[in-house]
C-alpha cells in the first residue's frame, strides 16, 4: 500500500446526498474530493429521473415530515434548514424549473434527471471538487480499490453516502455496512421499502398482467388511501402498493374497496334487481360495470364468489388480496435500516469515528414515494456537509 494522500475534505458516493455535502463543504472553501465505486456518478438518481423525476412534493412541511414515521424527530432540523422550499430554490438556480402535479408532486419541467445533473456536475466542477470514478472504498480507514491499484487516502473530514441497499447494479449494494459493522457502528437490518409484492396469480390472470387498476381504496392495517396500482406476473406494485408497503411488509393484510363511492347497501341493492337468469359474470358487469382486468381480480382473489349479494357487496368493499411477501429487496425503489441513530451525533457524525460523518439511505429512515426519499437525501448531505465543514 503507498503512502496515504492527504486531503482536506473527502466524500464517498456520488449520489444526491454525497454530491450535496460535496457542494456545501466546497461552497465553504474545503477542498474536496469526491470518490465514486462507478465509472460515472448518480447512476440510480438518473434511473429514477427517467420517467419523470418526482424531486419534491407540494404538501405543508409539517405533513412531509410526518412521513419520515419515527425518524421524524432527528430529521425535522434538517428538513427546516434545507427542505422543500431551499431545494425548489437550489434546483431553479441550476437553471431547471419546476412544476406542480396534480398529485402534489414537484417535478423538473424537463422531467428528466439528466439536465439537473449536467447543471450541478459543472456547478461542483467550478468549485474545484475532484471526482475519482471507479474508487471503490475497500474499508480499514480510506483505503481505495482504483483503477491504477490500491490507494489510501487521508482525509482531514469526510462524509460517507453510499447509498442503501436496493438496485445495487446501480451502486447501492450495501457493501459498506460491512466496513461499518466491523468498526462496532451499529446497523439496523436492510429491509426492502416501497417495493411490489407476491401474488401467486392463476393462469387466467394472465391477459390482464400490466394493467392498472384505478379508482380503488387499498387498506393496510390503520393505513388507507385512494390510489392506482398495477397487475404484473410477479403480483402488484406501482404507488398505492408503495404507499402501504411498510404496513404490508410487517404482516399487515391487504384489502381493497372496488367501490368507494358506493355503500354495501347501494351494491347489493343493484345486484339483487338483476334477473336471476344471468351468470354471475352478467350480473356483475350489468349492476356494476364491473369487468376487464377488475373482474379478473375478483375472482382471482376470491373464488368462489358468493351469490348471495349482501355478501357479495361486502366482499367488494373488502377484497383480500392473498400477498407471499415483499419482492426482492434489490428490486425496492429505496430500503429501510442502516445507520442507527444512535450512531450519530445530532450533526450526522459518527460517535466511534471524529470527523466521519454520513448522509443519504445509509442512515436509518424509510419514507414513501412522492418526493420524500430524494428530499431527505438532499436535506441529510446538506446537514452533514455543513457541519463537516466547520471541523
Amino acid at each position: 500500500m503507498p503512502q496515504p494522500e492527504t486531503l482536506d475534505a473527502l466524500v464517498i458516493g456520488a449520489g444526491p446526498a454525497g454530491l450535496m455535502a460535496a457542494e456545501v463543504m466546497a461552497k465553504a472553501g474545503r477542498q474536496v474530493v469526491i470518490c465514486e465505486a462507478k465509472p460515472s456518478p448518480a447512476r440510480k438518481f438518473l434511473m429514477a429521473g427517467k420517467s419523470g423525476l418526482n424531486l419534491l412534493n407540494a404538501a405543508p412541511i409539517e405533513n412531509q415530515i410526518a412521513t419520515y414515521a419515527e425518524a421524524a424527530d432527528w430529521l425535522t432540523p434538517m428538513l427546516h434548514a434545507f427542505g422543500p422550499k431551499q431545494i425548489r430554490t437550489w434546483a431553479e438556480e441550476l437553471g431547471q424549473p419546476l412544476f406542480t402535479g396534480s398529485s402534489g408532486r414537484i417535478f423538473p419541467q424537463a422531467m428528466k434527471a439528466s439536465p439537473l445533473l449536467r447543471a450541478w456536475l459543472a456547478r461542483l466542477d467550478g468549485l474545484g471538487v475532484q471526482m475519482r470514478r471507479n474508487w471503490r472504498w475497500q474499508g480499514g480507514a480510506f483505503d481505495f480499490a482504483t483503477p491504477d491499484g490500491p490507494r489510501r487516502l487521508a482525509p482531514r473530514v469526510s462524509v460517507l453516502a453510499l447509498g442503501g441497499a436496493s438496485w445495487a447494479r446501480l451502486g447501492s449494494d450495501r457493501g459498506w455496512a460491512a466496513h461499518l459493522a466491523a468498526r462496532g457502528v451499529p446497523l439496523a437490518p436492510f429491509q426492502p421499502a416501497n417495493m411490489g409484492f407476491r401474488v401467486d396469480w392463476s393462469a387466467h390472470m394472465t391477459p390482464h398482467f400490466g394493467a392498472p387498476i384505478k379508482g380503488v381504496r387499498l387498506s393496510a392495517g390503520d393505513h388507507n388511501l385512494r390510489a392506482e396500482f398495477t397487475l404484473s406476473a410477479r403480483g402488484v406494485e406501482g404507488g398505492g402498493i408503495y404507499a402501504l408497503s411498510r404496513a404490508l411488509r410487517e404482516g399487515a393484510p391487504l384489502k381493497l374497496d372496488l367501490f368507494p363511492d358506493l355503500t354495501a347497501e347501494t351494491l347489493a341493492d343493484r345486484l339483487a334487481r338483476q334477473p336471476a337468469k344471468l351468470s354471475q359474470k352478467n350480473r356483475l358487469r350489468r349492476a356494476l360495470g364491473l369487468d376487464g382486468a377488475r373482474l379478473a381480480l375478483l375472482r382471482d382473489c376470491a373464488h368462489p364468489l358468493p351469490t348471495d349479494p349482501p355478501a357479495l357487496a361486502t366482499l367488494l368493499k373488502a377484497l383480500p388480496v392473498p400477498l407471499q411477501g415483499p419482492r426482492p429487496m434489490d428490486e425496492a425503489i429505496s430500503t429501510a435500516g442502516g445507520i442507527r441513530r444512535e450512531a450519530l451525533t445530532d450533526a450526522l457524525m459518527l460517535r466511534d469515528w471524529p470527523g466521519v460523518f454520513a448522509a443519504g439511505e445509509m442512515l436509518d429512515w424509510e419514507a414513501p414515494t412522492g418526493g420524500y426519499l430524494l428530499t431527505a437525501c438532499l436535506s441529510t448531505g446538506h446537514w452533514a456537509g455543513r457541519h463537516a465543514a466547520q471541523l
